[in-house]
């Protein structure tokens, strides 16, 4: 008897090459797109089954989840033979948008792709599958699942393709969910994918990847504070790591912790934000040595393995892209942990994940406080 499966679809290749690999695999796939607030008549199919056009500018590109992928997803459903639904998860998308703004203006930085898997794409989508029998949950991402003797839950594991792995971003899925999920493209290579794709006739095989966060598709996130929260008054001075002023910006918003471009000052030698202090509004300026940092605390954990030592060696990488680092973690109390590196990290930012890997499984990870 054939597993149903409910497929995230966002229009790209990855899930459109899911699709097919899961139906390869005697799948009955159901295709869901999320939509973020989009009109039903910009998503959906005329009665005649063709699909409306969507007219963009641009001046207003489209990042993932869009009309234009929701048609793509469609279309793809359309000649996988796969039933395909598009439902508006607008209040969804509006909490990551809130907690998006509110991370910036606490001079934090912010990761929406974790909080959009922990809370829609494995959240939302569960509770949708459930409601139509389904066996599974799926994705276009690259990462994997194995099963481990001795464990009721299989292991979540990195991509095989280090350049698109992005184990990194689903740490926060609850352990007792993985059971539940497959990664149909996850150990395959990028190119494979996108060779699978176009050998049969997919329309999104060659389709580039999206390198924007959905609800800011011009990257311009200081320009989406201002419209989402009409910021003011954020503007302040440019300070180095001993108090002395060397400037002024715009907006403390607009800086995250190792960014080195546009920081409006110019230094004799490169110099890179150590510190976003929104209580007085400052921005604090320091070299590439003042900005390493060889511990760090995180809160709001999950775990992914059964049994968490007290204390235990593992790799922790700060950063989606960032290579993970040699280091100790202690288990704290009140759901947090202390992560001591053996060298110093450069770019360690509050409100990013750190997430702990012993090779190329996922123990788990926190919120850098």
């Amino acid at each position: 008897m054939s597993q149903r499966v409910v497929l995230a679809m966002s229009g790209g290749v990855d899930s459109s090459a899911a699709a097919l690999l899961l139906q390869q695999q005697d799948c009955e796939v159901i295709g869901l797109f999320m939509r973020s607030g989009a009109t039903e008549e910009e998503v959906c199919a005329t009665d005649s089954g063709h699909i409306l056009p969507i007219v963009t500018t641009p001046s207003h590109k489209q990042g993932c989840c869009s009309a234009s992928d929701a048609a793509d997803a469609r279309r793809v459903s359309d000649l996988l033979d796969i039933p395909f639904h598009a439902l508006n998860f607008k209040d969804a998308f509006g909490r990551i948008k809130d907690y998006f703004a509110d991370e910036y203006l606490a001079g934090r930085t912010p990761n929406p792709c974790v909080m959009c898997n922990n809370w829609l794409k494995f959240g939302k989508l569960w509770g949708f599958a459930q409601q139509v029998g389904a066996d599974f949950i799926a994705s276009g991402h690259y990462a994997r699942l194995e099963p481990v003797e001795g464990e009721d839950q299989p292991a979540l594991l990195r991509g095989v393709d280090p350049t698109k792995d992005q184990s990194y971003v689903l740490f926060g899925i609850q352990r007792e969910l993985l059971k539940h999920i497959r990664f149909p493209v996850g150990d395959k290579p990028k190119t494979e994918i996108r060779d699978l794709a176009r050998d049969a006739g997919l329309r999104t095989a060659d389709k580039p990847d999206s390198q924007e966060i959905c609800f800011v598709p011009d990257n311009d996130y200081a320009g989406f504070l201002e419209r989402y929260r009409g910021t003011s008054e954020t503007s302040g001075e440019l300070v180095d790591t001993f108090g002395n002023v060397v400037g002024q910006h715009e907006g403390y918003e607009r800086f995250t912790i190792g960014q080195r471009k546009g920081l409006g000052v110019a230094f004799g030698t490169p110099r890179y934000v150590v510190e976003v202090r929104p209580e007085s509004r400052q921005v604090v300026i320091g070299t590439y040595e003042e900005l390493g940092c060889d511990e760090l605390e995180a809160d709001r954990t999950n775990w992914l393995i059964p049994d968490v030592p007290t204390e235990f060696r593992c790799l922790a990488q700060i950063r989606y892209r960032q290579t993970p680092a040699e280091a100790t973690v202690r288990v704290l109390p009140e759901d947090r942990f202390h992560v001591q590196f053996d060298a110093p990290q450069h770019g360690v930012a509050p409100g990013q994940a750190v997430v702990l890997y012993e090779g190329d499984r996922v123990l788990g990870g926190g919120w850098i406080c």
